[in-house]
Order: structure tokens, then C-alpha cells, then sequence
């Protein structure tokens, strides 16, 4: 939990930094981008670490705090995604 944290609070600073340069929306840019994230997040949360979680209750600690990364390093690859693809598609046009 503690790397989706901090993964949100770079990213607000990250897509804030990227609209700002851009001279577009900072704000608009830094819901979009956390909105997405989040909402990666929790499907990634609901979809994969919890039935995983269940299916590994009795594993190791190491096995279970790797599972809990799942839903951060998926949010983390799609927050990319949506910087690389929506928003600084609109910037070349």
C-alpha cells in the first residue's frame, strides 16, 4: 500500500509538472492522470491481488507482500500509459 501511495503523490506531481510545460490544464491534467490511476488500482485490487490472497492465505510473508504490489505496478504501468497515449497526444496536435 505504501508504494501506491507514494506512486500517486509522484504522479500528481508528474502530470502537474508535464500540463505546466505544455501550458494546458494542470488541473484537468492531474484528475485525469489520478482518476486513472486509481481506478487501475482498484480493478487490479478486486480483479487480481484479492482472489490471489485468498488462494495464497496460508504463503509466506514475502509470497503476500508481493501480491499486495500487484495493484500498484499495474496502476503505476497504466498512469504511464495514459500520460504517454491520451494526454501528450494532445499536445502534437
Amino acid at each position: 500500500m505504501l508504494l501506491a501511495k507514494i506512486a500517486a503523490i509522484f504522479f500528481v506531481w508528474w502530470f502537474y509538472s508535464t500540463a505546466k510545460k505544455h501550458n494546458l490544464l494542470a488541473f484537468q491534467w492531474v484528475g485525469i492522470g489520478l482518476v486513472g490511476y486509481w481506478l487501475a488500482w482498484w480493478i487490479a485490487t478486486l480483479a487480481i491481488a484479492n482472489p490471489l490472497l485468498n488462494t495464497f492465505a496460508h504463503s509466506s510473508a514475502g509470497v503476500l507482500l508481493g501480491i499486495r504490489q500487484i495493484p500498484a505496478i499495474i496502476a503505476i504501468v497504466i498512469a504511464i500509459f495514459i500520460r504517454q497515449k491520451f494526454l501528450l497526444a494532445e499536445t502534437i496536435e
